[in-house]
């Protein structure tokens, strides 16, 4: 019977790996395990660099594209690197934002474009947002504070300088209803800018998006911004309604433009109300032509004969009217007022 051969136990670190071969001048050596092949570390270099390359064009792409919001100090900015369209902000919705930014913080980026060779230090030029740069400025005047020394912005770069005004035209479009002057003024500017070639050409590139009439109507305006801009206090307050008049009678009379200048600079106009008044003034006062000084005395009798109301204008922005059969005298016009009032009454009282 054969002998039967003893089995001596498994050894421990028998599938721990190869031995560990040593190096006469540096000791130990890595094992198989450890060591990498090298082609497997260039691999994983060079997947490593291709992930970051592939990062870098996506961030580059997005904010080429005006995708990525960045937080830029606010006195890197140049508000005035377009002939902005908004003449003036209402100071209830002003304080509204300002309240607003301070509780909420900024919600909505404003767009900017990046300048170069500036030597006031403005790096980059607002094309959008200029209520939200104003009222962060405005927090940060008020107390200093870090969060409010910088505003969050999309980096956009407009092919041409036509497409940066139309860029700004359509965020106010969207965000603000702008009157027609406004609308009439920017682009009566972007042409003296040189942005367009012609007026046509600016209200179509500006205002692409617009209903054809409404277009036309800020066409019409256009006259008017030609013929007033340099007179008006507060012409964001004329309606669609009074402008488009003003503008019809601008066309019929060529003398107009310049006795409704003189009337507006003579005129007290510390309010809206009293601009409209002298402007809706003009119109009645051609809408009722004036009967000549010679011939005032005679039309007066004539008529009173007849027991007929009489109408004459007798002074810039003063009509009178008279009714015999009702025994009434009436003063109308721009040009009533307290002191009219006053005079009216010491002469009566000296008569």
């Amino acid at each position: 019977m054969a002998k039967r051969k003893r089995l001596s136990p498994a050894q421990s670190g028998y599938l721990s790996g190869a031995p560990e071969a040593k190096s006469a001048l540096s000791g130990p050596l890595v094992t198989a395990v450890q060591a990498k092949a090298p082609i497997a570390q260039v691999a994983s270099e060079a997947s490593s660099q291709a992930a970051l390359q592939e990062l870098s064009e996506v961030l580059h792409n997005a904010r080429a594209r005006g995708l990525m919001i960045e937080e830029i100090a606010l006195e890197a900015i140049d508000e005035t690197h377009l002939v902005r369209d908004r003449i003036t902000q209402d100071e209830d919705d002003m304080e509204a934002l300002v309240s607003s930014i301070r509780s909420r913080g900024q919600q909505t980026p404003i767009e900017v474009v990046p300048l170069s060779g500036r030597l006031d230090g403005k790096s980059w030029g607002l094309i959008s947002g200029w209520r939200r740069l104003s009222a962060l400025r405005r927090l940060y005047a008020e107390a200093s504070e870090p969060e409010f020394a910088t505003i969050k912005a999309l980096v956009i770069r407009p092919e041409s300088a036509q497409a940066a005004y139309i860029a700004m035209v359509e965020e106010n479009e969207i965000r603000v209803n702008l009157s027609h002057y406004e609308r009439a003024r920017i682009a009566v500017r972007a042409l003296k800018e040189g942005v367009f070639e012609t007026q046509k050409k600016a209200l179509q590139g500006l205002f692409a998006n617009a209903p054809r009439a409404k277009r036309s109507k800020i066409g019409s305006f256009v006259t008017l911004v030609e013929a007033l801009d340099s007179v008006l206090y507060f012409p964001t307050a004329i309606s669609e309604k009074l402008g488009l008049a003003l503008v019809r009678q601008i066309g019929d009379d060529p003398s107009f433009t310049l006795r409704l200048k003189t009337l507006l600079q003579q005129g007290t106009r510390s309010l809206p109300a009293e601009e409209l008044a002298l402007l809706n003034g003009a119109l009645a006062d051609v809408a009722s032509p004036a009967i000549a000084t010679p011939r005032l005395r005679q039309a007066t009798a004539s008529e009173t004969a007849r027991g007929e109301r009489v109408s004459m204008q007798v002074a810039a922005g003063l009509r009178l009217g008279f009714t015999p059969d009702a025994q009434r005298i009436e003063l109308s016009g721009t040009a009533v007022d307290a002191t009219l009032l006053e005079d009216l009454r010491l002469w009566l009282k000296q008569r």
